[in-house]
């Protein structure tokens, strides 16, 4: 539903369950209640893309049997699965550039756990047109976070289940360069390539390597994306959507021709699905040209990175409630 800041509060106080992504200035309006929300300013509606600082996008959880609502920090995050119940699914909201995201990306490949549970959600941002903070509410208490991640933990009856799904328009050659990186980061100056070390900006540039196109890495036989934010003209330093770490290989993705044709052929397969939530990077929704138009069927906020169990760049993520 993308509804107004009165239509919200009113569900708010009918004790509903609800899911919100609104811009700030929204979010600090709403009272406490059954909610966990995050910062957004870019949302895919039924009648396509829009930037909008006046109205709320909510999803209404409506057949829970029990819920919780938590927060995490860089210290615990890896602990969300001991919250979570047994049948049902979490919905996890993380503030963009936060090291609470930093570690769950990290970490989260590597944790079994993690891996059998299924967890969804996004990274919160702010317009790209200023210096903003992503933001996350816990809207049981009323606290405002930076620097932590919200949770709402949701039971589903015995005969429903969550199924999670993963859009992703990218491959890689095999035979393209192979780039390493000296260390975790969200920003990057220098990295290796083919083993050599080069100024990872000057080699974007010589090679005029399209930077709508992500970096994939290929761990555990799934492809993680890692997006390009900015090239910066006066450090040489790139600054990324997500993480690099040191100890896996990437590779540029693959070109994918017309991105919005591209985009939208993918979606074909996807007509009869009735997604109860999902979530869209904003650099689809840039690259793709979806500001005024639908990805039907599916709808929900544009994001600075996407939860699948593990964070993503550049996708599409969804999750239906099946019987």
């Amino acid at each position: 539903m993308f509804i107004s800041l009165d239509e919200t509060k009113k569900l708010i106080s009918e004790g509903k369950l609800l899911h919100i992504a609104a811009d700030e200035k929204l979010l600090n309006q709403l009272p406490n209640g059954n909610w966990i929300g995050g910062t957004t300013p870019y949302f895919i509606t039924e009648d396509g893309g829009i930037t909008s600082s006046e109205k709320l996008f909510v999803n209404e959880i409506n057949f829970a049997v029990d819920f919780k609502l938590s927060d995490y920090d860089k210290d615990n995050i890896m602990g969300i699965t001991k919250d979570a119940y047994q049948n049902g699914f979490t919905i996890l909201i993380i503030p963009f550039a936060s090291e609470v995201a930093v570690k769950y990306s990290k970490e989260a490949p590597n944790s079994e756990d993690l891996l059998l549970t299924p967890i969804v959600g996004w990274i919160s941002g702010f317009n790209l047109n200023t210096n903003g903070v992503a933001k996350v509410y816990n809207g049981s208490n009323g606290t405002v976070f930076s620097d932590k991640a919200v949770a709402l933990h949701i039971n589903l009856p015995d005969n429903k289940f969550a199924s999670i799904g993963i859009i992703n328009i990218f491959k890689y050659d095999e035979n393209a360069d192979k780039i390493e990186f000296l260390e975790d980061s969200l920003s990057v100056n220098k990295c290796l390539v083919n083993g050599k070390e080069v100024v990872f900006k000057k080699y974007i540039e010589e090679n005029k390597i399209n930077t709508k196109l992500p970096l994939v890495s290929d761990y555990n036989s799934v492809l993680f994306n890692v997006s390009i934010k900015s090239i910066s003209s006066d450090n040489d330093t790139v600054e990324l959507y997500a993480p690099v770490f040191a100890e896996r290989e990437y590779r540029f993705a693959s070109p994918v021709g017309d991105y919005h044709e591209c985009f939208e052929n993918w979606l074909k397969d996807y007509e009869n699905n009735k997604p109860f939530f999902s979530c869209n990077c904003i650099l689809n929704y840039l690259y793709g040209d979806l500001e005024g138009k639908a990805t039907k069927p599916f709808s929900g906020p544009v994001t600075f990175g996407e939860v699948a169990y593990q964070l993503l760049n550049q996708t599409l993520v969804y999750v239906e409630i099946v019987e």
